[in-house]
């Protein structure tokens, strides 16, 4: 632990040590992009044509007898296991791969009240293929108009350099979550990409606030020379760390409770909420303002050797 002269408490140097939070990052996305190529993605079905069909019994039930009703009535169509949830586990959904009509599913209905009694109720979800094309189209165009025009913003506000060290962040945020529900084998959803969306403003509002720190300090600190130049970008991390970690943590401790307590339909979207808030905050501290340290530092050296 050491402090500045204006007595920042600097317990760790981030800066020397960015080349191991580079190689952490690099080895996440790497495996994240294996299992994204080779196991895919777990669309739901916004973005994959069939049905989801949500089953309220009302009751325990047998998984496997729900869905040996769902194999008399609907033959020759492959669907997804029956997963249980809600309360006391008296609720279940499915997922087919193609479209179902709604006649066919009725019969599903009532021999399941047979089954079960008149309690049980039905909700569906369908999408054919156009559509799921349209929305996969839509939700990246989405993400990636976010993403350019928050980098855009930061370029024209403060510097280019910040600009492009806030593109690699963003990038990193929102690939970090993409590849740990491709190894988990989460379903991605539109509620998803409204999380991915969400994710990006935390993680702007972060990145603005180092960078407008940084930006200060240039103004007060020495940083002619390289060495000058990594102490800044340190003190500028820890006197930003506190407001950085107490913001996150409020809106962490939120989105957890609503993963532990909160209803199956919103549960992927406080997941993708979690990854995304702890990546936002890694790659604020440790990726972004990182690569505006190597950038700044190559402009130094160009302009060393062109005297």
């Amino acid at each position: 632990m050491s402090y500045d002269k204006d007595h920042t408490v600097i317990r760790f140097d981030i800066v020397k040590n960015r080349r191991k939070f580079f190689i952490a990052s690099s080895v996440i996305i790497i495996i994240g992009l294996l299992f994204t190529l080779f196991q895919g993605l777990h669309l739901g079905v916004d973005f994959k044509a069939g049905t989801r069909l949500d089953l309220f019994i009302g009751k325990q039930f047998n998984p496997t007898d729900i869905e040996a009703v769902i194999k008399k009535e609907v033959p020759n169509v492959n669907f997804s296991k029956v997963i249980p949830y809600g309360e006391n586990h008296g609720q279940a959904y499915t997922r087919f791969d193609q479209t179902i009509s709604s006649d066919t599913l009725m019969k599903v209905e009532m021999a399941l009240k047979a089954k079960y009694g008149e309690q049980v109720s039905k909700q569906v979800s369908s999408v054919d293929p156009s559509i799921a094309q349209e929305m996969v189209q839509k939700a990246a165009i989405a993400v990636a108009i976010a993403a350019v025009g928050i980098a855009i913003y930061i370029a024209i506000r403060f510097q280019w350099l910040f600009g492009i060290a806030c593109v690699v962040g963003l990038a990193h945020d929102v690939f970090i979550p993409i590849a740990l529900f491709s190894i988990l084998g989460l379903e991605v959803d539109i509620t998803f990409i409204a999380a991915l969306l969400t994710i990006l403003g935390y993680s702007i509002n972060d990145k603005i606030v180092i960078f407008d720190r940084i930006r200060e300090n240039l103004r007060t600190m020495k940083s002619k020379t390289i060495p000058e130049l990594e102490h800044l970008v340190n003190v500028s991390l820890w006197q930003t760390m506190r407001r950085s970690v107490y913001t996150v943590a409020t809106v962490f401790f939120t989105a957890l409770a609503l993963a532990v307590l909160g209803s199956e339909s919103i549960q992927n979207f406080s997941l993708a909420l979690l990854f995304g808030l702890v990546s936002g905050t890694y790659s604020s501290i440790f990726i972004a303002a990182q690569v505006w340290v190597n950038l700044k530092e190559r402009n130094m050296k160009k302009k060393k050797e062109a005297v």
